[in-house]
């Protein structure tokens, strides 16, 4: 640990101009990321006496060795820069708020050319809608039920489709009139969208237009005496009647804003947002963050807000042209709103944040208009501040519950594995090794990383194997030679800060940390323990792999028939008690190792069972190949058009289409 004042600059070189500065360890990652009106005054108080400091402080600065700083012309540039990047480097210092768990959205996936509904957990796509986030799954399940008798948007999987679409038949859930049935014709590419137009509409809350309009057609219907279709009339406004009452009004100003409420303890601290849009809760989120230090409640409420907004995706394109803007939807009562993926006017906080003017004025240029930030005091805000209050409370009360279980026994996991390995101390990070492949062909090889005892999934890695000739390896301790060598030579490369090319062609430069970033290189990290799925035979070959690359890190196997580990050069096994937290910590590492090497090698396998000739016609990537299909329908009819024919397709020239012509034709004949 370095000793801060080897790295303290000069208390007259620190500029006293607002800024963002980074705090670095010896090796270059970025450990801490802060933000100061004054940088002078921010940065000495970081070396004064040690003893002086919060505890978590203290192990940051003897963990940095040195820091850097920018200057901005404004404390809201050093509001965004801050932002940017800790989103950027992911400080291990700085505050960062996790989802307490992952909520569902409705999905309308507008980008497809028949628009479907779905329900999914990652609101990503931009040419998708997305509603929500709801608190249940069953709860959607429910309301799509319901708006599928008003608006039969299509709910399947696009092979699911595609099936239909060739056998000329539809699935259940057209014959039962939930589904429009676009696959077999029953309604038109164009009306089927203004289907899914009218439902986005609806969930956005502009509902009294289809109100009225279900009301005329079972009033006409009712007259002409056709009782059966103003029955079926009746039926869809009793459902969509139901669906909008499950949606109470809570505010009768129809106000849009963003309900924030938090809630702290000694360890964690727990908030809760209610999305209130036209009066109404739109969606619900919360999140949890472990108090490593004494960070007051104000600090903790501004990170919060710049996570929340700063990560906030633009407002969705307008519907049938619509006027953009923020206010791109209504409420029931055709109240203008804004959308719920959007910055309301109103942010009411359960405490105000630390620079609130300044984090409001970010807001509002985020907003393109004034946003207005404040603590409700009394009135119905007051009350509806209460109710986020008390779900943000359960939160925590459950987070800590669980967190007690979880820790203790990871840590006891941990634990009792370095002694029964005899390792020196707790393996903080665990890297397990898996073969897979069909009879030789499509050999994967995967690393899954836990670190602290759980899953560190941006650190997985597949390696596709070659072998010595390129046609693979001939057994799977020959897989595990290659998998282990092309992962260590890069880790030692990075170490001894040489510089060249991977195994894989790869470009690497030296140290483990990219000069221009800050961020670390892929394989930067070395292991405590390395776990390689197999028994004494795949372990001893992982040993003799390590031991001829000069890599002293402890190496173990599980054999899966009895759940023994070996240990490289022990002729017996080891055997864990089946109720020990280590030999389920060892057990959920295999089966995650397993799980993604065989998902990596189905979907190798897939890719290699699919290739088309087009596959084979340099620059004719996926994407004109998908324009070529989409043109011509099939691989046969682009035989059998003529090179004009085929040059008229978007993104193909007349070069490209007489190199297709001929190698089409030498593939024909």
């Amino acid at each position: 640990m370095a000793d801060p004042s080897t790295y303290r600059p000069r208390t007259g070189d620190i500029p006293t101009d607002p800024g963002v500065y980074r705090f670095r360890d010896a090796e270059g990652r970025v450990i801490y990321v802060g933000k100061a009106k004054n940088l002078r005054n921010r940065l000495t108080n970081y070396f004064q006496d040690p003893a002086n400091l919060h505890p978590r402080t203290q192990q940051m600065v003897f963990t940095a060795a040195s820091v850097q700083w920018t200057v901005v012309a404004t404390e809201v540039e050093a509001l965004t820069l801050e932002f940017t990047w800790i989103k950027e480097f992911d400080p291990r210092f700085n505050v960062m708020y996790r989802d307490d768990k992952s909520y569902p959205y409705l999905a309308v996936t507008m980008g497809e050319q028949h628009p479907r509904v779905h329900i999914t957990r990652e609101a990503r796509r931009k040419d998708s809608r997305y509603f929500g986030p709801y608190t249940q799954v069953w709860a959607i399940r429910e309301t799509i039920d319901l708006l599928l008798r008003v608006f039969p948007v299509r709910t399947c999987s696009a092979g699911v489709f595609r099936r239909a679409e060739a056998q000329g038949r539809p699935c259940l859930l057209g014959y039962i009139d939930k589904c429009s049935a676009p696959c077999v014709g029953r309604i038109s590419e164009a009306d089927h969208r203004s289907l899914a137009e009218d439902l986005c509409e609806f969930m956005e809350g502009r509902t009294r237009p289809v109100m009225r309009r279900l009301e005329e057609e079972m009033r006409e219907a009712s007259a002409a005496l056709d009782f059966e279709r103003a029955a079926r009339r009746r039926d869809d406004l009793a459902a969509l009647e139901k669906v909008l009452q499950r949606n109470a009004m809570v505010l009768d100003d129809g106000t849009d804003a963003d309900v924030f409420a938090l809630v702290t303890d000694e360890l964690d601290a727990a908030v809760h947002v209610f999305h209130v849009r036209g009066g109404r809760i739109r969606g619900t989120r919360g999140w949890v963050v472990d108090r490593a230090d004494d960070t007051p409640p104000d600090a903790l409420m501004a990170r919060l807000l710049q996570q929340v907004y700063g990560d906030m995706p633009k407002a969705p394109r307008p519907l049938r042209g619509r006027p953009t803007g923020q206010a791109d939807a209504t409420s029931v009562d055709d109240v203008a709103h804004t959308p719920t993926q959007a910055i309301p006017r109103d942010v009411l906080v359960s405490v105000m944040p630390e620079d609130g003017p300044v984090i409001e004025e970010w807001l509002s240029g985020l907003r393109g208009a004034r946003v207005r930030l404040r603590v409700p005091r009394r009135g119905p805000k007051a009350q509806l501040m209460g109710t986020v209050r008390e779900n943000a409370a359960q939160a925590l009360q459950l987070h800590r519950t669980r967190r007690a279980g979880d820790l203790t026994q990871r840590s006891r996991a941990l634990e009792e594995l370095a002694e029964d390995l005899d390792l020196p101390a707790a393996p903080l990070r665990i890297e397990c090794y898996d073969i897979s492949h069909t009879q030789g062909q499509d050999q994967v090889g995967s690393m899954v990383v836990f670190e602290d005892g759980v899953p560190r999934k941006d650190a997985y890695r597949t390696f596709n194997l070659r072998g010595p000739d390129g046609n693979g390896v001939p057994d799977d301790t020959a897989a595990m030679d290659e998998v282990l060598h092309r992962r260590f030579a890069r880790l030692l490369a990075e170490e001894s800060g040489l510089e060249g090319e991977d195994e894989d062609g790869v470009a690497f430069q030296s140290g483990p940390v990219d000069a221009g970033t800050g961020r670390p290189r892929r394989f930067s990290y070395r292991p405590d323990l390395v776990v390689v799925d197999g028994g004494l035979p795949q372990v001893n070959a992982a040993r003799a792999t390590l031991d001829g690359m000069g890599v002293d890190i402890a190496v173990i196997g599980l054999a899966k028939r009895l759940e023994e580990v070996w240990v490289p050069g022990d002729e017996f096994p080891l055997i864990l008690p089946r109720s020990s937290a280590a030999l389920y910590l060892l057990q959920h590492l295999r089966d995650e190792s397993h799980r993604f090497a065989i998902t990596k090698h189905r979907r190798r396998r897939g890719a290699r069972q699919t290739r088309s000739v087009l596959d084979d016609i340099p620059g004719l990537g996926p994407a004109r190949q998908k324009a070529l299909l989409r043109h011509f329908g099939s691989v046969k009819r682009v035989r059998a058009a003529t090179e004009e024919q085929i040059a008229e397709v978007p993104g193909i020239g007349p070069q490209l289409a007489a190199l297709i012509r001929a190698r089409l034709g030498d593939a024909r004949t």
